[in-house]
């Protein structure tokens, strides 16, 4: 946990120091509890734990210090359902729940849908993932970070 003012105790010293050495489309990965994290940050991203938290969770705590890439048609993307799922009619809510977080944040966009192995090699090329214990199925987002305007930083 982390203690200092502002700074949501649920974003571990880890998860914040790879937020700050994000730049801008820099990606980081909120994974479930299902995603193959250790197996993905073989290839490069860094690989941070934050086992037994939910992905809204940290979203939300996530959200209230890393701006969105606002030059990208979506800052938001999620693994979308394979076919056989999309036949069944599986519903997806947790995908509402980052709906509506992201909107609070200021972010208008859908969320992008993303094929399954085309989300994992994306995956590969993120910053870092947070492997968490997130049980929704097709829990996994990915976030663009973007940047914070000049006025902002003085």
């Amino acid at each position: 946990m982390v203690v200092l003012k502002g700074i949501p105790s649920v974003l571990s010293p880890e998860l914040l120091y790879a937020l700050a050495k994000m730049g801008h489309g820099d990606e980081l990965v909120l994974a479930d509890a299902n995603f193959p994290s250790s197996s993905v940050c073989a290839c490069g991203p860094k690989e941070i734990r934050a086992d037994g938290l939910r992905i809204p969770q940290l979203l939300g705590a996530i959200l209230k210090l890393m701006p969105l890439d606002t030059y990208v048609p979506s800052p938001a993307a999620v693994m979308d359902l394979v076919d056989s799922d999309k036949q069944k009619g599986l519903a997806v809510p947790v995908w509402d729940t980052y709906s509506q977080l992201l909107k609070q944040a200021g972010s208008q966009s859908p969320l992008e849908k993303v094929e399954r192995f085309a989300f994992y090699e994306r995956a590969k090329k993120a910053f870092a993932v947070v492997a968490t214990g997130e049980t929704a199925l097709y829990g996994n987002l990915i976030l663009k970070k973007g940047v914070i305007p000049a006025e902002l930083l003085q």
